[in-house]
């Protein structure tokens, strides 16, 4: 039987590796367009993931990050993590979230999954490292999902990860058709 925090932590990394992936091939710009009415972008979900990161598994445990993140102070724009300065490079962004796993990573080795923690801004604060990893899980599926579909309204690319994209292996012609099937089926429905 595998151990349950490296099972924990090879979810967390699957999770990780797809958020890059949506970030591969694509010219600068279509990384930091917002692609919905509430600005979301690729790039500010890496750099948000970034700081979940490091104040989830940092300050939570007493184990401060090793950067400072300006749009964590008081007085930092609002959402001013959801989006990349233009001083702040994609190499820099998907450092900072590299970095950001580094430290995880070591917090999550240096802890037992019963350690306790504290999340001030939470109602009920103490936590456990079990917890905070099904926490930030949970977190960075959700937005891998939501660069999974900004993604395929860019170029199309859609699914899980290189070579296993979870979807049908049809043609152009079948999704185009599938789209119509669903758009008669919910224009009929009551």
């Amino acid at each position: 039987m595998r151990d349950p925090k490296d099972l924990l932590q090879e979810y967390l990394q699957r999770s990780r590796d797809a958020m890059l992936w949506k970030l591969e091939g694509l010219p600068e710009r279509e990384l930091r367009w917002p692609h919905t009415p509430t600005g979301t972008n690729l790039l500010g979900l890496v750099k948000h993931l970034a700081g979940i990161e490091l104040g989830y598994f940092g300050d939570t445990f007493g184990r401060p990050g090793p950067v400072a993140l300006p749009w964590m102070n008081d007085d930092a724009e609002d959402n001013a993590d959801m989006w990349a300065t233009a001083e702040e490079s994609v190499e820099d962004v998907v450092g900072l979230y590299r970095q950001a796993w580094a430290h995880s990573d070591a917090t999550i080795a240096a802890l037992d999954l019963d350690s306790p923690g504290r999340v001030p801004w939470w109602r009920a604060g103490d936590v456990t490292l079990h917890h905070v990893l099904v926490h930030v899980i949970a977190e960075t599926s959700r937005h891998a999902g939501h660069a999974d579909i900004v993604r395929e309204q860019i170029d199309g690319a859609a699914g899980l990860r290189t070579g296993a994209t979870n979807l049908p292996r049809r043609g152009e012609r079948w999704w185009a058709e599938y789209v119509e099937r669903l758009k008669e089926v919910a224009g009929a429905a009551r």
